[in-house]
């Protein structure tokens, strides 16, 4: 166990950063440029080696997004007309509504995409955020895994919209049958929209930086 310590602590000490080369990567387009160049010369952004607003930008907009998501579970999110009556539902209630008619495979990818990755993305979100300020038990590769599923993820939050939008587009029969977006769906398109722009605003350099100074994690 001793030489499999000193093993990982001798790769951890071998671990060289780009501030400790003198380079610094340009957020945008990724290319590196040394350290005393201000201004991208492929993409023209301007090259920081830390963002120290990040975390500011990144709580901003992960509240605005949670402030957002909560309507989003409360109002209707699609609104079925027929000749005789309205029917409203809500992104939970219209995943029961699919179950209760057979389109079960339907209804889990409505639940995991409207309600299963946003919950989980304001999770991690808030999780890398925290993680940088504070000592924590999982690795800085982990953590850095972590963030790149979040950006990624994104997009496909959206698909409950698509969803709404496509029927909206196809179902409308004058007075015989309408379908129309409900208040939800403007309110889950701002949360999406929120947390993505939260997730972009972090700087995951910091996930490096962080325990500099307070000792060895595991890798």
């Amino acid at each position: 166990m001793q030489v499999v310590s000193m093993e990982r602590a001798e790769q951890t000490e071998t671990v060289i950063n780009a501030r400790d080369l003198g380079v610094v990567a340009c957020t945008r387009c990724l290319q590196v440029w040394p350290a005393e160049v201000k201004t991208c010369g492929r993409c023209g952004h301007q090259l920081v080696q830390r963002d120290t607003k990040s975390l500011q930008r990144v709580w901003a907009w992960w509240i605005m997004g949670l402030i957002c998501y909560i309507p989003a579970n409360i109002y209707p999110m699609l609104q079925t007309r027929t000749l005789f009556f309205v029917q409203e539902d809500t992104i939970v209630g219209g995943a029961i509504e699919l179950i209760h008619y057979g389109s079960i495979g339907v209804a889990l990818i409505i639940l995991l995409a409207s309600v299963a990755i946003p919950i989980g993305k304001f999770m991690a979100i808030a999780f890398l955020a925290i993680s940088v300020r504070r000592p924590s038990a999982v690795s800085k590769t982990q953590r850095q895994m972590l963030y790149e599923v979040v950006e990624y993820i994104g997009r496909w939050s959206m698909i409950d919209i698509f969803v709404v939008a496509i029927l909206s587009s196809l179902v409308q029969l004058k007075v015989l049958v309408a379908i129309n977006p409900g208040l939800a769906s403007l309110f889950f398109a701002l949360s999406v929209i929120f947390t993505m722009l939260s997730a972009q605003a972090f700087d995951s350099r910091m996930i490096w930086d962080a325990q500099q100074g307070r000792g060895q994690e595991p890798e």
